[in-house]
């Protein structure tokens, strides 16, 4: 069986045109990424996973529900805040992104910095994009599982499934490459239109 990295939708290859990022395609990789928390074991990552399900049920309805008008993120947001019927589909994007934020930055920092630890690769991705959405008693949850997460070696070595190291290397490259540019084009759409601060 090819390792996870080689068979689900990476970030790299969700369409961005100018009139947005493709929604069926940013879903199918988000899919992908809460499934990679999956080969790690239940428990540690069980906050990110719950709160990433959560909100790509809730984008992925919004979507199914209007999908003439919902094909590119963008779209899905400008048709629903215009019906101002509510927004329940841009909330849950606003925490998408701010999820799949946290973990590009923690899985670009370990990257990068090959010698820091994993849970302080975590830990600083958590205090620029999480801590101050949360309140005491959940950053003192999450600051304890942050704690648990797994060795470098055994973390990679997980989503990796046995596959050749260096060509995971270079397709985590090219999916953290992919995610980074989906993440700061909805940051900023998301801002500049005052839909929603991630």
């Amino acid at each position: 069986m090819a390792p996870h990295f080689e068979t689900v939708k990476s970030f790299a290859d969700v369409p961005i045109h100018d009139a947005g990022i493709e929604t069926e395609d940013f879903l199918l990789a988000s899919d992908g990424l809460v499934a990679m928390f999956d080969l790690l074991g239940a428990g540690v990552f069980s906050f990110v996973q719950s709160d990433l399900r959560s909100n790509i049920s809730g984008v992925r309805e919004r979507f199914i529900s209007n999908y003439a008008t919902s094909q590119s993120l963008e779209s899905l947001v400008k048709h629903e805040i215009g019906e101002g019927s509510g927004k329940y589909g841009t909330q849950c994007l606003v925490r998408l992104i701010r999820g799949l934020w946290f973990t590009q930055l923690a899985l670009q920092t370990a990257r990068a910095e090959p010698q820091t630890a994993l849970h302080v690769c975590f830990r600083r991705a958590y205090d620029v994009v999480l801590r101050h959405h949360h309140a005491f008693v959940v950053r003192s949850v999450v600051q304890v599982a942050i704690r648990a997460v797994p060795r470098r070696d055994h973390f990679f070595a997980a989503l990796r499934q046995g596959g050749d190291a260096a060509k995971f290397d270079d397709e985590l490259g090219r999916w953290l490459g992919g995610l980074d540019a989906v993440v700061e084009r909805m940051k900023r759409f998301l801002g500049e239109g005052g839909y929603g601060k991630v």
